[in-house]
């Protein structure tokens, strides 16, 4: 069992429901997101959105892994800081594509 977090643009919730019960089904813990504003019409203040992002990042610390959802390999500028958050202090293990990419890695 792996901790997973999922990451992407919240446009895609279809996408992450699909994500998440394929992991969970493999018998992974998964973390999600709270809230798809984009994709359900969410208005979130602008405080409201850095938390959720701090909140974000606390749970990719507690994860062995982030899977990325890149529908259409579109990848936005807060999918990117996550794709770059583990990075700046674990080392990336490998890219496997797929309907989003799993990207592993390890603490230091």
């Amino acid at each position: 069992m792996k901790v997973i977090t999922l990451c992407g643009s919240t446009k895609f919730k279809p996408q992450f429901d699909l994500a998440n019960a394929f992991l969970t089904l493999q018998g992974h813990l998964v973390f999600g997101l709270a809230f798809f504003e984009q994709s359900e019409g969410f208005e979130i203040t602008c405080e409201q959105a850095e938390l959720l992002g701090q909140l974000h990042f606390r749970k990719i610390d507690r994860s062995d892994e982030i899977y990325v959802i890149d529908v259409g390999g579109y990848i936005g500028d807060s999918t990117r800081r996550e794709i770059e958050y583990p990075s700046n202090r674990a080392r990336l293990s490998g890219i496997t594509p797929a309907a989003g990419f799993r990207i592993p890695w390890t603490r230091l």
